[in-house]
């Protein structure tokens, strides 16, 4: 990709990206504390490491994966011990070596989950993350067969709110399928890295005018795709509500009638040929 005047664009992976992304927005809440949350590709060191160097202060939460060690917190050392203090407590073991006993130890909690709220059993402890090198909060979350552990940075965040907050970031995975699916942002054939940045942003402004359309309208949309239980519209039934309010004749009354331009004769022969 080049940038302007052809002079080729630095290239960044995508937590050095995902880096400055975030200290632009930390930017605009200095005084605050960031909360991150992320899959469990960027829940790791390697993302929060240049997050604490940076001026700005950032919380991380993820889902754990299954193979992480959990440690205990260090012993309180005492005045009289030799040597440095210990960093990490007694090893726990795996999150999924862990479970069983976690579970019989969990209760149920009241939590706003995908809409609406919900009973969810869950149990939290705050324990030692080596490949973070600090304590954070854990959290499991049991299913009848199956379970998931998050964790968060923020030691003040509650067992509710780590899984609120969790969940909340399945919207913002829509929000990319809206933008990349519905709206066109992945099929740019544009390989300038302003062109590229101007298509993002206007893809962007296109998604939110739809969704401020959306509001404003007196009657919910047909769902195009029924799903039994759901009765919320989808982005793309906005969409297609829009499209055909722009091709009623009621719309192209606003516009004045153009004049039709003029065509090339040898042009126009050669379309014909081709249709």
């Amino acid at each position: 990709m080049a940038g302007s005047a052809g002079v080729p664009v630095t290239f960044r992976s995508k937590m050095a990206q995902a880096v400055v992304m975030l200290c632009s927005v930390a930017e605009q809440f200095s005084q605050l504390p960031v909360l991150v949350v992320t899959d469990s590709w960027f829940g790791n060191d390697g993302l929060l490491r240049p997050l604490n160097a940076s001026a700005y202060a950032f919380e991380l939460l993820s889902r754990l994966r299954a193979n992480v060690t959990l440690y205990d917190l260090p012993p309180q050392a005492s005045i009289r011990q030799r040597g440095r203090p210990r960093k990490y407590g007694t090893r726990l073991g795996s999150a999924s070596e862990l479970t069983a006993s976690r579970k019989t130890q969990a209760k149920m909690r009241s939590v706003f989950l995908y809409g609406k709220q919900r009973e969810v059993l869950a149990y939290d402890e705050v324990v030692m993350l080596k490949n973070l090198r600090c304590p954070v909060r854990l959290v499991w979350v049991f299913r009848k067969t199956r379970w998931v552990a998050f964790f968060s940075t923020g030691l003040t965040l509650s067992a509710q709110q780590v899984i609120e907050y969790y969940g909340a970031r399945w919207k913002i995975e829509s929000g990319f399928k809206e933008i990349k699916q519905e709206i066109g942002s992945a099929k740019s054939q544009t390989r300038n890295a302003h062109a590229v940045i101007n298509h993002l942003n206007f893809c962007m402004m296109a998604t939110t005018i739809t969704w401020i359309y959306a509001d404003r309208i007196k009657a919910d949309p047909q769902r195009r795709h029924v799903v039994k239980g759901r009765t919320s519209f989808a982005f793309s039934d906005v969409r297609r509500l829009i499209a055909d309010a722009a091709l009623s004749e009621d719309f192209l009354r606003l516009w004045p009638d153009r004049e039709k331009c003029r065509q090339n004769t040898f042009v126009s022969l050669l379309l014909r040929m081709v249709a």
